[in-house]
């Protein structure tokens, strides 16, 4: 594991046979408020569902995807989490992102990050979300949609039917030519949930509010432009934020 004491930037790209962005993000500096009291003594990404960490079942579906060089944010219980890195990076090149002094939220945390990110489109994925594949890799079928012409950002959603333990109201619009829009009606139901993987452009990345921020700042942005899409993921996929979710996913996953 490489933790930067100077910034080091990766020249980006994409995987030279899948399209797959060579670098993602994982965001794993949170507080995991809601999964207290779990998170009291431990850090929500390394809370175990079906025996392995959440952030171990990210890692795994980024190497499995053909993504070589991971950027984590850090912040709470942050020398636990470096220290389990260290120990599961295998054949990833992980790369610290250090916000110990200030958490960032998630916008703060790209832009934060982003000296780190290179200059070519890369992967953004929560650390505390689990998704079963459908009938291919989800990650590389992100991929094959994205455009760079067209896009800034490529949101995989999921329909909130299909959204497991999601308590919330859904999220997203999806047009006829796959734009996303935000949730239109307070109280109303939006149609896709956000799963917490997404493609982004660095050129998104700039003009950024003064302290933490969320990334729906740059999502409105480019969501006004008309350059933010969406995905349908065609697996399961399910909302790991509470302690309650966790016997639940257990128990389906435990059913096939």
């Amino acid at each position: 594991m490489t933790r930067p004491l100077t910034l080091r930037p990766d020249p980006g790209g994409t995987h030279p046979e899948r399209g797959v962005p060579r670098t993602a993000m994982v965001m794993a500096a949170g507080l995991g408020k809601r999964m207290r009291p779990l998170t009291a003594t431990r850090p929500k990404p390394l809370i175990e569902v079906a025996g392995k960490p959440l952030i171990d079942h990210v890692l795994d579906r980024l190497r499995a995807a053909g993504v070589g060089r991971v950027v984590v944010n850090v912040h709470y219980l942050a020398d636990v989490v470096e220290a389990h890195l260290a120990a599961r990076a295998g054949d990833l090149d992980v790369v610290i992102s250090d916000e110990r002094g200030q958490l960032m939220e998630t916008g703060g945390g790209l832009a934060h990050a982003l000296p780190l990110l290179g200059e070519a489109p890369f992967l953004c994925v929560n650390s505390d979300n689990l998704w079963i594949d459908g009938p291919a890799d989800a990650i590389r079928l992100l991929a094959a949609q994205w455009d760079d012409v067209r896009m800034d950002a490529l949101l995989l959603m999921v329909p909130y039917a299909r959204a497991t333990n999601h308590q919330g109201q859904g999220d997203f619009h999806l047009d006829r030519a796959g734009r996303i829009m935000r949730r239109r009606q307070p109280g109303r139901v939006a149609p896709f949930v956000f799963t917490g993987v997404q493609i982004l452009s660095p050129r998104l990345i700039a003009d950024w509010p003064a302290g933490p921020f969320s990334t729906m700042v740059f999502w409105d942005r480019a969501i006004a432009a008309g350059r933010a899409f969406g995905a349908v993921h065609q697996g399961l996929w399910f909302d790991v934020g509470t302690p309650g979710a966790i016997p639940r996913t257990e128990a389906l996953l435990a059913e096939g």
